[in-house]
């Protein structure tokens, strides 16, 4: 939810008014795909890291107004808590030197960031959950103080009407109770942006969602929560659990979550904005000003304020994002898959790996979804969750194959011919998919190689448990900073 709103409460005529301003948005939103009113002639991908702060011990830093204060760049802002930033990274085409020039600018950008924020004793870590978290932290005091991120943990708890449960096994078990929704400050997330015309959007979108295991299974890095190993991406059902708006009797009846993977393939990107309005209530009926039939017939381009706002607080791992820029509308699938590091390279090569063979499948002549069904889509997302680099996955033609070999066997080289379809130069292709091609082989990304690393810590720590994961991501945060892939970590 990128939106600023005002604290305020909500009375049942806000509420009222705001479901007829969306659909009304969504009228005219319909009319305007209709036209093809969209830019889409030179497309643009995008790119935004979420960070945590730490202290010098490795213990989370409640810092972030201070580290942004230091660091003065409007790319950086702040994150629902209190150690978290986040990067926005300025919009790039691929061709040429479009992975280069991502990874120069952001490895830049956090160099600097890292050395201002170091002055009030924050430093930055890529990682999806930070190890070292606490039920200490875990409070209302960790939220970032901005109206926004309050109103939006009290809408949560209000439309639930109880604490927000936490429950994750996996090799130990984590289960807690919360009362705010600071939990899902915990997940920090590398959000990657596709720009697509409307006729285009639903095929991109299929791909994406088809291919959210795999990215899962191979930049899983999220392994523990509250000092617990659990699911290598535990991520993913620590944000699905964090935010969800439903009593248990809600989910007994198979009212939908507000963290969604989705139901079905689609045919148009209506598909889904109809499917939030038809859904799910409103969290921040917040109403504009705007009328937006009235500038869309005087030929200028209306913000949708009501829809867009609305799709911010619906949190599908890819989602649909309607926006303008300089008075020219657009269309882009954001994909939310993956979570943050273990380095800049790493991320780009997560990247390449996606844009590359999102791409292929995109445009293949019979597209993959055809071939499987929307459930074992599902199915392997929450498998490659759970197991990362050791996940098996079902893929059509092949049945269930480990991700390392579906990776390296078919998806590589479609990438690699997504990639030319986009204009990289071979030597980037070669280089970033190079890096996703050791991690299979080697089998380890940043979830298996901070999960082994701290077990030898912990055996030879004697059972300090704390001390253990501060030490193990302490050396975390040391290669971090070369810049050398996770694969090739001693």
């Amino acid at each position: 939810m990128g939106e600023e709103v005002p604290h305020q409460e909500f009375t049942r005529e806000d509420r009222t008014r705001y479901r007829e301003k969306v659909r009304r948005c969504l009228d005219v939103f319909t009319r305007m795909l209709r036209e093809a009113r969209f830019d889409s002639e030179a497309p643009m991908t995008g790119l935004e890291i979420e960070l945590n702060l730490v202290d010098g011990v490795g213990d989370p830093a409640l810092k972030n107004a201070e580290a942004l204060a230091e660091i003065a760049d409007p790319d950086f802002q702040t994150e629902l808590g209190q150690f978290n930033l986040e990067i926005n990274v300025a919009p790039k085409q691929l061709k040429d030197r479009g992975f280069s020039d991502f990874e120069d600018g952001v490895r830049a950008s956090l160099n600097d960031a890292e050395s201002k924020a170091a002055r009030v004793g924050a430093h930055m870590v890529m990682i999806g959950i930070l190890p070292t978290l606490s039920a200490g932290h875990m409070s209302p005091a960790s939220l970032t103080p901005n109206p926004r991120y309050q109103l939006l943990s009290d809408q949560i708890l209000t439309a639930r009407g109880e604490d927000i449960v936490i429950d994750v096994a996996g090799p130990e078990r984590l289960r807690t109770t919360t009362d705010s929704i600071v939990p899902e400050a915990a997940c920090t997330s590398t959000q990657l942006h596709i720009q697509v015309s409307p006729e285009q959007f639903p095929d991109y979108w299929n791909a994406s969602q088809a291919v959210a295991g795999v990215q899962l299974a191979l930049g899983a890095n999220s392994p523990f929560l509250l000092g617990r190993e659990l699911w290598r991406e535990t991520r993913v059902p620590l944000f699905e659990q964090a935010t969800d708006t439903r009593s248990e009797e809600l989910r007994a009846q198979g009212v939908r979550p507000r963290v969604w993977f989705g139901e079905r393939w689609i045919t148009s990107i209506f598909d889904l904005f109809e499917e939030n309005v038809r859904y799910f209530p409103a969290l921040l009926p917040v109403l504009a000003d705007e009328d937006p039939l009235e500038v869309l017939e005087s030929g200028r381009t209306p913000l949708l304020s009501e829809l867009r706002l609305h799709n911010g607080t619906i949190y599908r791992w890819n989602r649909p994002v309607y926006d303008v820029v300089d008075g020219m509308p657009h269309l882009r699938v954001e994909n939310r898959v993956l979570p943050a590091g273990p380095t800049v390279v790493d991320t780009l090569a997560n990247a390449a790996f996606y844009f590359g063979l999102v791409r292929a499948l995109a445009e293949h002549e019979r597209p993959l979804w055809s071939q499987m069904s929307f459930s074992a889509a599902e199915e392997n997302f929450h498998v490659g969750a759970r197991h990362g680099i050791d996940a098996q996955l079902y893929w059509p033609g092949l049945g269930q194959v480990p991700a390392t070999e579906l990776v390296v066997r078919r998806l590589l080289p479609m990438a690699r011919a997504g990639l030319d379809a986009w204009g990289v130069r071979p030597d980037e292709s070669d280089r970033l998919l190079g890096i996703i091609e050791q991690r299979c082989v080697l089998g380890r990304n940043g979830a298996s190689w901070f999960v082994d690393r701290f077990h030898e810590r912990f055996a030879g720590q004697r059972g300090d448990r704390l001390a253990a994961l501060r030490s193990t991501l302490n050396e975390y945060r040391d290669h971090m900073h070369t810049n050398e892939p996770v694969h090739t970590w001693d």
